[in-house]
């Protein structure tokens, strides 16, 4: 029986939407799927060397917080820092993984991490604002492994 792989688009680039894509990714390869995730546009930030996401509550009234936080004071400076810490805090007290340690379970895993070399040159990146062993492709990159793919995901 051929492999099954798991093929994910990251597209975000703040705080909460950074979980998804590695905690499918790492689950799916301790499953024995053959992952690959492919960052474009924002997230690029997923594969950057220091991750300082934030979360994104504005445009996300489902997301809970201990206080409610209207959405017009959400947009107060230094909300989104202080809502981002206390997402921290709870998640460390729930012992959900960092996403340090997610990234670094998905690396371990073999999980091939792609970051999109159009968003790299379009955002003026370099190869050292990155972590090492990635891989660069354009989306030609991405389709040769979704093509074959049994789940295909958009983040």
């Amino acid at each position: 029986m051929a492999e099954k792989k798991l093929a994910i688009i990251a597209t975000k680039g703040s705080f909460d939407w950074a979980y998804p894509p590695f905690i499918l990714a790492s689950t799916a390869a301790a499953l024995g799927y053959e992952v690959q995730i492919f960052c474009t546009f924002y997230g690029l930030q997923l594969l950057r060397k220091k991750m300082d996401m934030k979360v994104t509550s504005i445009g996300n009234p489902g997301m809970p917080m201990p206080v409610p936080m209207p959405v017009l004071m959400q947009a107060l400076p230094g909300m989104q820092s202080m809502m981002t810490m206390m997402m921290k805090q709870k998640m460390k007290s729930k012992g959900v993984a960092s996403l340090e340690e997610l990234r670094a379970l998905c690396i371990e895993a073999e999980v091939k991490l792609i970051a999109c070399q159009m968003t790299v040159d379009l955002f003026d990146f370099s190869s050292d604002d990155f972590i090492d062993g990635l891989e660069y492709g354009g989306a030609a990159t991405f389709f040769e492994f979704a093509g074959e793919s049994d789940i295909c995901l958009f983040i």
